[in-house]
Order: structure tokens, then sequence, then C-alpha cells
């Protein structure tokens, strides 16, 4: 889709993604309960903990992006400190914390009572293990369909992915109520690997062998047949991360209910706060969309790993951070709509 026409509206499909989005969680959870088995299936097919079925979900969401994008922003991006230092600051000191006081206030004060503090307590930790991973794979998503500028959002993947080995254990040894955190590197460096490495890798050399052989118009041909494989990727990839959830979410569904208000209020707060701030320090609209979006979204693959790892999978803090899975994708659709019809609050959209 040529941007011009993107940035004014969105095609049916796109426009209704946040149906289909609550069609596929749904469907996930009926198969997980439906077919147990498919769980084991899933299971069966794991490099370093990933579904390879997610894998290859995730290329086909994030390949059809980066074949669009030009590798000439991402250097250009890097480059751009305003944008890059706001996003850093926004992940890795706002977001934590932000993320620890409301999961304080909702587990510890308003919600004490109906929780217990033992599941408070646990509901909590989740909540955090979600605030200090900063989202990769799924803010390219974010940042294509609000049309903002992809070599930042390309750069801020890689920044995030980096600093998340060397800062997440520190933050979450700070941050939880336990006295050691490990923090699997390999698993972390294949994840990046694979969501992002391999589609970018393969995004650049698709562009740049097929515009030097064949040239643009035939290169804007090949890339407009993929308008809709990366939606349709991300809703193929919500039914495979779901499935395999299914039954901690359905066993606990008022736990699921009671997480899902601190964590749609820590989202809209973190996506403001940035937002709000991008414009405030006087960045384009291109920069201040995947600004805030990034801040807003939380890595919940890796918080759903190290719950498990830490806490157990039948264990609040899990429930909590595929809870953060099940309500993120529906939230930053939302925040999407809001940043393309609010363009026009930016002194310049370039």
């Amino acid at each position: 889709m040529p941007e011009e026409k993107g940035a004014k509206e969105l095609g049916f499909f796109e426009k209704y993604l946040t149906v289909w989005v609550a069609i596929c969680i749904g469907l996930g959870l009926f198969l997980g309960e439906t077919f147990p088995q498919l769980t084991d299936f899933f299971e069966a097919f794991e490099i370093y903990g990933y579904p390879v079925i997610v894998a290859i979900a995730l290329f086909l969401m994030i390949y059809p992006i980066m074949v669009q994008t030009d590798f000439g922003e991402i250097i250009r991006a890097g480059k751009s400190v305003k944008p890059v230092a706001t996003t850093l600051v926004l992940n890795w000191l706002v977001k934590p914390f932000t993320m620890a006081f409301i999961a304080w206030l909702a587990f510890r004060v308003i919600f004490v009572n109906l929780v217990g503090y033992d599941m408070g307590g646990d509901l909590m930790a989740g909540m955090i293990l979600l605030g200090i991973a900063p989202c990769t794979a799924m803010v390219l998503v974010w940042g294509y369909l609000s049309r903002g500028n992809m070599g930042h959002v390309v750069v801020m993947v890689a920044i995030n992915s980096l600093s998340m080995v060397v800062l997440y254990a520190p933050l979450a040894i700070l941050l939880l109520p336990v006295a050691d955190v490990p923090v699997l590197m390999d698993r972390v460096a294949f994840g990046v690997l694979a969501y992002v490495g391999l589609p970018l890798a393969a995004g650049y050399l698709t562009r740049r062998i097929m515009i030097k052989k064949k040239g643009k118009e035939a290169f804007e041909r090949f890339t407009s047949k993929l308008h809709y494989v990366a939606p349709a990727a991300l809703l193929f990839t919500i039914v495979a991360i779901v499935t395999p959830q299914s039954g901690i979410v359905l066993a606990n569904p008022l736990l699921v209910l009671l997480v899902l208000v601190p964590l749609t209020i820590q989202i809209f707060a973190i996506f403001g706060v940035g937002y709000w701030g991008s414009k405030k320090l006087g960045l384009t609209y291109k920069d201040a969309a995947p600004t805030a979006q990034i801040a807003a979204s939380n890595h919940f693959e890796v918080a759903i790993a190290m719950s498990i790892a830490l806490f157990g999978i039948d264990s609040g803090a899990t429930l909590a951070a595929v809870t953060g899975m099940l309500i993120e994708v529906p939230i930053m659709l939302l925040l999407v709509q809001i940043c393309l019809k609010t363009q026009h609050w930016f002194l310049s959209h370039g």
C-alpha cells in the first residue's frame, strides 16, 4: 500500500483488525481446550524453547515490512539522537517503575482483599516481568500500520534486544522479591535472530536484488502482493501463542479480569507519556508514533518464559504475563488508530 493512501485510511481487513484479533484469541482458547494435544504438538517443535511454528509465522509477519523498509532510513535513524534517547529513557527509566507502582497499587491496595496477599504478590511479579521486557518483533507491525519511521523502529528493536540482555536481570533483582533472576542469553540471542534478524536480512536482500535486477516498478508490484501477508501472519501467530496457554487463562477468569485493569492503565499511561513527551520534544509524527508504541508494548514471550522459569507454569505470575499477551495486541491496534487520527497534532509528518 502506498504510504499516502495508508496514511489517510486503512483497508477493510486492517480497519477491523481488532475484531479479527478477538476472534483469533477466542479460537486459540477453544482449540487449546478442545484439542489439548495441540500443546504437545507445539512443544515437539521447539528450538531454545521457541516454537518453530511461531517463528515461521513471525517471519511471515515481519518479512513484508522489512522488504518495504528503505534501509537508508535505518542508518539515518541510528544517527538521530533525540528519538533514540527518548525511547531508551521510556523503556528503561520510566516503564519498569510505573509498571511496578501500578502493580503494587492494584494488588497491595485496591484488589488485595479479592486476591489475597500471596496471590497478589505473584500477580505483581508477572506484571513487573512484563514491564522490564521491552517489545521487539511486534513493534515492527505497530510502526508499519501507523506509518511510522521504520528505520527508527528497526534501530530500537536492535538496541532493546541488546539492552535487555544487560538490564533485564538487574531490574528484575531490583523490582522482584527474589535474590537471583537468570537471563538465558542464548535464548534471547536466538529469539532476536529468528524473530528479527532473519526477516531483516531476507527483506534487505530481496529489496536490493529485485530493484537492481528488475527495477523499482517490478519491486513495487511484488510488495503490493504482500499487503495482507503480515496481518494474516499476525492473526495466525496469536492463535499459535494463545492455544498452549488456554488452560491457565480459562481456569482463572476472575484473576485475568483483575490483571487486565492495571495492565490496561499501564499501557495507555506509558503511551500517553511517550506521545505527549515526543510532541514536546519536537519529534515528527513518524518518530513520535513508534517511540510511544515501543514504550507501551512489552515482550510478552520473554515475560512468560521468565515467569514459568521463576514461579512455575501454574503460578499467578505466569497468569499475569499471559494476560499481558491477551490484552496487548487489541490495545496496541487501538493505539495505532489513535496515532493515525492525531497526525495533525505534529508540525511535521515527515
